[in-house]
């Protein structure tokens, strides 16, 4: 179990908090990428996959039957799931969408502000992997496992600086992305029937979807902030000192060997904007 426990060790081990200049670089490229039509189109399939994991936990949590994630070629998604046609679940579903890369991004943000970026690196991969088997349609099979593909290339095999300049990248792009992909709703709900999230929620709970489309703004803006303020570099870059955690596969094999030892509902998802 010694390749089990070298791959906990450095998921869990703390490295050093980088320098200013890679923190505020990081978030300055990612607001550039945003800018750029074609680049943005690119990554932001991170962020539908992300928006449509969110759909999917919320509904599992609330007691409906996951039946499949679709990621399309224009960026959006559909999470299908069977259960009542209303009620507290489906809403809870619906809602969860827009926020949740801002939520994930958070928590990137404060892995690394206590200096596991290795570790955030590989919560994300098991987030994808968690997606891969619930992807019902060959592009988002695609997209996934080129996105599984990346990271792990990354987690295995980059060094320790490349994993903690990706980890701010992305926890960036989450942040950053978030709060855009809200705006995209809003132009895409002028051109025609409102399929998005807010048309829904506010089929379902009478609220008007302008109302919804807000709430998501001010949500995944201030959990923008929040972000910011975690990954705000302090008096400069220094080690972690919290250590490493200890893996069950050590603390196991540490254990004395005496006897007796304590031991259907279909919905629409970040439209892209042309």
């Amino acid at each position: 179990m010694d390749w089990l426990n070298r791959m906990w060790q450095t998921a869990t081990s703390a490295q050093p908090v980088p320098e200013a200049t890679l923190v505020w670089g990081s978030g300055l490229l990612v607001l550039v990428v945003l800018s750029v039509p074609v680049v943005w189109h690119l990554v932001r399939h991170l962020v539908t996959i992300v928006h449509e994991a969110g759909h999917a936990g919320v509904a599992v949590l609330a007691g409906r039957r996951l039946a499949g994630i679709r990621v399309h070629t224009d960026t959006s998604g559909l999470t299908t799931s069977w259960g009542r046609q209303g009620g507290p679940g489906l809403v809870f579903t619906l809602m969860a969408g827009y926020p949740a890369p801002a939520v994930v991004g958070l928590g990137v943000a404060w892995l690394l502000s206590r200096g596991y970026a290795v570790g955030a690196l590989w919560a994300l991969l098991v987030l994808l992997v968690l997606v891969l088997v619930q992807v019902r349609n060959l592009y988002g099979l695609w997209v996934v496992l080129v996105s599984t593909g990346v990271l792990v290339a990354v987690t295995g095999w980059a060094p320790t600086n490349l994993q903690v300049g990706a980890a701010y990248l992305v926890a960036w792009l989450l942040l950053l992305g978030a709060p855009r992909a809200v705006l995209e709703m809003t132009v895409t709900r002028r051109r025609g029937a409102d399929t998005s999230d807010a048309g829904q929620l506010a089929r379902l709970t009478r609220v008007p979807a302008s109302v919804w489309v807000g709430l998501f703004f001010v949500l995944t803006v201030g959990v923008l902030a929040l972000g910011v303020w975690l990954v705000a570099p302090t008096d400069g870059p220094e080690a972690v000192s919290g250590g490493s955690f200890r893996s069950p596969v050590a603390l196991w094999e540490e254990q004395p060997a005496a006897a007796g030892s304590q031991l259907d509902f279909v919905h629409d998802l970040g439209e892209a904007v042309a």
